[in-house]
């Protein structure tokens, strides 16, 4: 309000973030895998440094006094550079946690790994929080909350420039180095000692697609994000209903706050289970599945204390499976017999699933205002649990082999961690 956007221009820019966050997924992870991934995440940080820049500049001049049209075109297409900015972190970040990870013990632990550094996402959101609270409470033009994180975002870059994407570079030689080194002994063994390691190609798109359950992940992680995406944006909506604002707020904030661990148990359970992460997070949905249940008949009725305990455990049901998905179990998968011995498969891998999910999600957000217009909240539920329905089912599949796997599987496996 005080900037003098109305709530279409706000949506729009909404809109438009997600759309390019979503296609930018795709495109980063490919960009990660083709040249230098620390190259890759620095731009991210620059550009969305630039355009949090770009947003003040159009606040101190208010762009908006000069012509309406001029000042909400101006922010839409920032906001359009903004998500593909944006895009870089999780895809890339991904690829460079592989290169690091990958030695037999780190794999035997990915989950817990990768669990605990998806928090970061969450410390995140922390800071910006913190950092706006203290601009506010400091008696400081509310331009400063966004000035702050422009500045952090260049700093950032600049030290991510520093850093090592692949331990490769530096000498050390890890398990998907040796298969690499292996392979270039044969082929020198049959061509000529002339032939020298220029790397593994990166991996195209639709190698990526090929290998086993990468199209499936994609689509389930699509109908789990969306079931996360409802939660996160309407829960506050549907409790303002029946509370007052900051009990609301302190309900809704539960949630989020139970999906940080989540993410931390999926992981270390499944490392528990020999990684069989699928039939983990089956558990997890089918739990929520019935979480879903009761909030379709009770949701209205639900007092505050058993709202907070019931939405800090779907916060862990369904933040689990998200972080897991885009981080271990995008991990196990670019790691598949297929691809071994070429660690630049990951950011593609992972860009794939994260970015097709972001706009299985988006287009699905699309049915929850007709629906609870139409309806009432206790259809937005049952459609919640439709897509956890329908995200479990895609597994299903993954389920059964871990559950019952096939006798050259458990050789395949032992390869794999002998590695």
């Amino acid at each position: 309000e005080t900037a003098g956007y109305s709530p279409l221009i706000l949506s729009e820019m909404d809109t438009v973030f997600m759309g390019t966050y979503a296609a930018g997924n795709i495109i980063s992870g490919k960009l990660g895998d083709t040249f230098n991934p620390t190259t890759v995440l620095a731009i991210g940080l620059f550009g969305s440094g630039i355009c949090l820049f770009l947003i003040n500049i159009s606040l101190w001049f208010d762009f908006l006094s000069f012509s309406l049209t001029l000042g909400n075109f101006f922010i839409i297409a920032v906001y359009f550079l903004f998500g593909f900015f944006q895009s870089t972190g999780g895809p890339v970040g991904t690829a460079v946690m592989g290169n690091w990870f990958c030695d037999k013990k780190s794999i035997e632990s990915r989950g817990l790994i990768f669990g605990l550094w998806t928090c970061h996402q969450y410390c995140g959101d922390i800071t910006a929080a913190l950092c706006t609270a203290f601009v506010l409470g400091a008696g400081l033009d509310y331009t400063w909350a966004i000035l702050i994180p422009a500045l952090t975002n260049f700093a950032w870059g600049f030290l991510t420039m520093k850093l090592i994407a692949d331990p490769a570079d530096i000498g050390i030689i890890t398990p998907e180095v040796a298969i690499r080194l292996e392979k270039l002994k044969a082929k020198q063994a049959t061509q000529g000692s002339h032939i020298v390691d220029e790397g593994p190609a990166p991996i195209t798109y639709a190698a990526a697609l090929q290998i086993p359950m990468v199209a499936q992940y994609a689509f389930a992680f699509g109908f789990f994000k969306l079931t996360n995406y409802v939660l996160f944006f309407w829960l506050p909506y549907f409790l303002g209903k029946h509370f007052d604002p900051v009990t609301a707020n302190l309900i809704a904030s539960l949630y989020s706050v139970g999906m940080m661990p989540g993410g931390i148990i999926v992981g270390y359970v499944s490392d528990l289970f020999g990684g069989r992460r699928a039939s983990v997070i089956g558990v997890f949905m089918s739990m929520l599945f019935v979480f879903l249940f009761v909030f379709s008949f009770k949701s209205e009725e639900l007092t505050a204390i058993p709202l907070l305990i019931m939405l800090g455990i779907m916060g862990i049901l369904v933040g689990g499976p998200n972080n897991i998905i885009t981080s271990a179990v995008a991990a196990d998968l670019a790691s598949h017999p297929s691809v071994r011995g070429n660690n630049k498969s990951l950011g593609t891998v992972t860009g794939l699933i994260n970015g097709c999910g972001s706009i299985t999600a988006s287009i699905g957000l699309l049915a929850v205002g007709p629906l609870q217009s139409v309806f009432g909240w206790g259809s937005v539920w049952l459609f919640l649990m439709g897509c956890t329905f329908t995200g479990t089912a895609l597994m299903a599949t993954k389920i059964k082999d871990e559950l019952f796997p096939a006798k050259e599987e458990y050789a395949e496996v032992e390869a794999n961690l002998a590695v």
